[in-house]
C-alpha cells in the first residue's frame, strides 16, 4: 500500500516536472515564430486555433462521463470573463512583451503571478499578509531588479523596458483570472473548467486578429505552422492535461514547487536553442525570484499553481 501511495506521488510529480518544461518551452517556440515576421495577434491565433478542437473533444468526453455541477447564468458569465481575461488578454500582452525582451526574461517576469495573487488578496479581501510572505515579495523583486540590469547590454533600454511592462502586465492579469476563477474551478473541476476557459478565449482572439489584419493567416512559411501547432499541442494542451492530472496526484501546492523549475528550463533553452547569453546577474536574479515564488507557494494554495500556457 505504501508503495503504491509513493508510486502515485512519483508519478504525479514526474507529470508536473514535465509539463513546467512543456510550459517552457512557449517563449523559445514564440521567439523562433518571430524571425518570419508575423504580429502577436497572429501567432497567438494560431496557437488557440491549433489547441481548440483539443479542448473541445475533451470537454464532450467529459461530459459523456458525468455530468459537471450546475452554474447559475452568473457564475457562466464570470467563467467566460476569466477564461477571455486568462487566456486572451494575459496570453496577448505575454506575446507582445516577448517582442522586446529575451524568453528567459520573460519566463522569471511571468513566474511572478503568485506575488500578485498574495498582494490582490491583502488589498482585495484584506488577507493579512506574514512575515515571511514579505520576505518573499522582498525576494522577488529583488531579483527581477537583478535580472533586468543584467539584460540591459542585451537590448536596447526603451524596449527592455516596454517589454518588461508587458509581461508584468500579462502576470498580473493572470493573477485576477487565479483569484477570479478559484471557487468556480472548486466547482467543476480544474479540466473541464480549463476547456471552457480556453473555448472562451478563442473567440475573442480570432475576433481581434480579424480586426487588427482581416484574419490572414495563410501565407506565413510552413514553419510558422508547425511552431503553432507546437504551441497548441506541446506547449498548451498536452501540459494542461498532465498539471491537472499531476495536482489530483501530488495537491496544488507540491505542483507549485515543482514547477518552479521552469524558469530553469527557459533559460536553458534560451542559450541552447537560441544562443542568448546568460549573465550573473540573471542567474542571481533567477534563484532569488525563485526563492522568492517558493516562499508564496510553500503552503499551497490553489491560486499558486504553475504557470499553464500563459
Amino acid at each position: 500500500m505504501q508503495k503504491s501511495i509513493r508510486a502515485r506521488y512519483w508519478t504525479g510529480a514526474l507529470m508536473v516536472f514535465l509539463a513546467a518544461f512543456c510550459f517552457a518551452s512557449k517563449g523559445i517556440l514564440i521567439k523562433l515564430a518571430y524571425q518570419y515576421s508575423i504580429d502577436s495577434i497572429s501567432l497567438l491565433t494560431l496557437r488557440m486555433l491549433f489547441a481548440l478542437p483539443f479542448y473541445v473533444g475533451l470537454a464532450l468526453n467529459l461530459a459523456r462521463h458525468g455530468p459537471s455541477t450546475p452554474l447559475t447564468t452568473r457564475q457562466w458569465i464570470t467563467l467566460f470573463a476569466v477564461g477571455i481575461m486568462g487566456y486572451y488578454l494575459a496570453s496577448l500582452f505575454d506575446f507582445i512583451g516577448l517582442v522586446y525582451i529575451t524568453a528567459s526574461l520573460e519566463r522569471v517576469l511571468l513566474f511572478t503571478y503568485p506575488t500578485f495573487v498574495l498582494l490582490l488578496n491583502a488589498f482585495g479581501f484584506r488577507r493579512r499578509v506574514s512575515n515571511r510572505q514579505l520576505l518573499a515579495l522582498g525576494l522577488t523583486y529583488a531579483g527581477i531588479l537583478i535580472k533586468f540590469v543584467g539584460n540591459i547590454e542585451t537590448a536596447e533600454q526603451k524596449e527592455l523596458i516596454q517589454g518588461t511592462l508587458w509581461v508584468v502586465l500579462s502576470g498580473l492579469v493572470y493573477a485576477i483570472y487565479l483569484v477570479g476563477s478559484d471557487g468556480i474551478i472548486a466547482r467543476v473541476g480544474s479540466l473541464r473548467f480549463t476547456c471552457y476557459a480556453m473555448m472562451a478565449a478563442t473567440l475573442p482572439t480570432v475576433l481581434h486578429c480579424a480586426y487588427q489584419n482581416g484574419l490572414q493567416l495563410a501565407n506565413y512559411p510552413m514553419p510558422v505552422y508547425a511552431l503553432g501547432l507546437s504551441m497548441g499541442i506541446f506547449a498548451t494542451v498536452i501540459p494542461t492535461l498532465l498539471i491537472a492530472e499531476g495536482i489530483r496526484r501530488v495537491g496544488s501546492g507540491n505542483a507549485s514547487i515543482i514547477g518552479s523549475v521552469g524558469p530553469v528550463f527557459t533559460i536553458l533553452l534560451s542559450a541552447t536553442v537560441l544562443n542568448e547569453a546568460i549573465s550573473w546577474q540573471q542567474i542571481i536574479g533567477t534563484i532569488s525570484v525563485l526563492a522568492g515564488v517558493l516562499s508564496v507557494s510553500w503552503r499551497g494554495k490553489s491560486t499558486t499553481q504553475p504557470v499553464p500556457g500563459g
